[in-house]
Parts: C-alpha cells; sequence; structure tokens
C-alpha cells in the first residue's frame, strides 16, 4: 500500500440557471468572458433587472456595484454631445 500524500483540493461548480453565470469553489465568474467578477456588479448589471426565482446569485436584491445607468453616465462622460475623436 502506498504511503502517497493526497491533496485536498476540490472543486465546487455552480451555474445560474437563468443568466449562465459560474461559481468555482465559490468565486464568481462571468459566462461571456470566463473572467472573475463580482456579485454585486453581477446583481446591479443582470440579476435585480433580468434575475426571477431561479438567480442563485447572492447578492441578487441588494443595490450596488455597477449597473447599465452608472455605465451609461460614464460613456456620456468620455463622449459629451455624441462626439467621438472630436468629430459629429
Amino acid at each position: 500500500m502506498s504511503d502517497k500524500k493526497m491533496s485536498d483540493l476540490k472543486l465546487d461548480r455552480k451555474e445560474c440557471p437563468k443568466c449562465g453565470a459560474i461559481w468555482l469553489n465559490g468565486e464568481h465568474y462571468w459566462s461571456g468572458t470566463g473572467n472573475k467578477g463580482n456579485e454585486l456588479d453581477l446583481a446591479g448589471l443582470v440579476c435585480n433587472k433580468f434575475g426571477n426565482d431561479n438567480c442563485i446569485n447572492p447578492s441578487k436584491g441588494i443595490e450596488g456595484g455597477v449597473t447599465w445607468g452608472k455605465r451609461l453616465k460614464e460613456l456620456e462622460g468620455d463622449h459629451p454631445n455624441g462626439t467621438q475623436n472630436g468629430s459629429n
């Protein structure tokens, strides 16, 4: 019999049936990019507006994070009066 030590590595994967967001070992990852995400941003952009009882985001219903309104304000600030690169 081998005395080889075994790793305690485990992988817990959960996927939201509503939006496809993924949690690996409790860490949120965006479904479209696979980048590490922020649950509060996910709530502000998706869950609070489009989520339903199937949503598994623990931050669903909490106000804050990034919202589409905040993103629009940032874009308007970057391109006032609808101009881009100095042209209309």
